[in-house]
C-alpha cells in the first residue's frame, strides 16, 4: 500500500534535512505541512527551505501561493490530496513534513465542513480588532464561547478571531461542527516527530532567529510593511519587525521578543504532537535510520 511518511514537530528541530534526507533515500517528494512557506512574499522569515534544497528534492506546497490569497486547513487538504496522487502515481512512498498540526491532521484524516460565514461579520470583527487588539478578542470570545476559549491557545489571534466570527454567524460554538471524524484515505500514514532537549531546542531558536536578521529579515519584512494588516501576517518573526518599522519599539527589543514568541511557539507545537497518540517521537541524530528502518518493514 502506498505510505506517507509523516515528520512533524516543532520550529527549528531540524524538519526540513530529515524530510529532504528521507526524499533522496526513497526517491521521491516532499509535501510540507507549513501554513505560511506556502506564500511566495513569505521566505526568510518562514524558514522556507533554501533553493538549493527545493532543487534537490520535488517540494509542493512552498510558493504555491500568495499572501493574498486564502489559505486554510481545508485547502491545503484539498490541495495536498491532489499532490499526493500525482506522488503516488509514480512513488510508493511520500514525504510530508512541517509544524503546523491541523494540516497535517486535515491532510491524514479529513476536517469538517463548516457554514458560510457572513462576510460582514468578518469584516466588522476584524475592523474591531485592528481598533481594539488581541485583549478585546480574547474578552469578546469568552463571553459568547467560554468552553471553546478555554480549550485553545488564547494567544492566537486568528484562532480566536474565527471562532469569534463563526460564533457571531452561526449563533453557535465552533466546536460543535468538529467532530473528529476520520476519513478514509487510500494510503498508510507513519507519523513521526522531533523530540529534542527543551534547551537545545531554545538555543537552536535563537541561533536562528539571529541568522533570519542576518540574512535580510528586516528588509523582507520592510517590503511587506503595506500589507501588515493581512491575517497571514501575523505570524512571529514580522509582526514584531511591524512594531519596529512603526517606531513602537527598538530593533533589540523586536529581535527579543522574535526569540521569545518563536520558544513560546515552539512549546504549543510539542504540547500538540505530545498529545497526538499515533506520532513516535525521536531524536533527531538517530531519526532517519530508525524511520528508514520502520519504514521498509511496514511495506514488507
Amino acid at each position: 500500500m502506498k505510505t506517507l511518511l509523516v515528520i512533524g514537530g516543532p520550529t527549528a528541530s531540524g524538519k526540513t534535512s530529515l524530510a529532504i534526507q528521507l526524499a533522496q533515500h526513497y526517491n521521491t517528494s516532499i509535501l510540507s505541512a507549513d501554513s505560511r512557506q506556502c506564500y511566495r512574499e513569505m521566505t526568510i522569515g518562514v524558514a522556507k527551505p533554501t533553493q538549493d534544497e527545493l532543487n534537490t528534492v520535488p517540494h509542493y506546497f512552498i510558493n504555491s501561493h500568495s499572501i493574498h490569497d486564502k489559505v486554510s486547513a481545508g485547502e491545503f487538504e484539498r490541495f495536498g490530496l491532489n499532490c499526493l496522487n500525482s506522488i503516488f502515481e509514480k512513488n510508493e512512498i511520500a514525504v510530508c513534513v512541517g509544524g503546523t498540526g491541523l494540516y497535517i491532521k486535515a491532510l491524514c484524516e479529513g476536517i469538517d465542513e463548516m457554514p458560510i460565514i457572513d462576510k460582514k461579520i468578518e469584516t466588522q470583527v476584524n475592523d474591531d480588532y485592528a481598533i481594539n487588539g488581541l485583549e478585546w478578542v480574547q474578552q469578546e470570545l469568552k463571553s459568547v464561547d467560554s468552553s471553546y476559549y478555554e480549550s485553545i491557545d488564547q494567544q492566537n489571534p486568528m484562532r480566536l478571531l474565527r471562532a469569534l466570527i463563526f460564533f457571531k454567524s452561526t449563533g453557535k460554538s465552533i466546536s460543535t461542527f468538529q467532530q473528529n471524524e476520520k476519513k478514509q484515505r487510500p494510503f498508510n500514514v507513519l507519523y513521526f516527530s522531533l523530540d529534542l532537549d527543551r534547551s537545545c531546542l531554545y538555543d537552536r531558536i535563537n541561533q536562528r532567529v539571529d541568522l533570519m536578521i542576518s540574512h535580510g529579515l528586516l528588509d523582507e519584512v520592510k517590503n511587506l510593511i503595506s500589507f501588515q494588516e493581512l491575517k497571514c501576517m501575523h505570524t512571529v518573526g514580522y509582526s514584531e519587525l511591524f512594531q519596529y518599522l512603526n517606531q513602537e519599539c527598538t530593533l533589540e527589543y523586536a529581535i527579543d521578543k522574535i526569540k521569545q514568541h518563536s520558544r513560546n511557539y515552539a512549546k504549543r507545537q510539542l504540547t500538540w504532537f505530545k498529545n497526538q497518540s499515533n506520532y513516535t517521537f525521536l531524536k533527531p541524530e538517530s531519526a532517519f535510520n530508525e524511520i528508514v528502518k520502520i519504514c521498509d518493514s511496514t511495506q514488507l
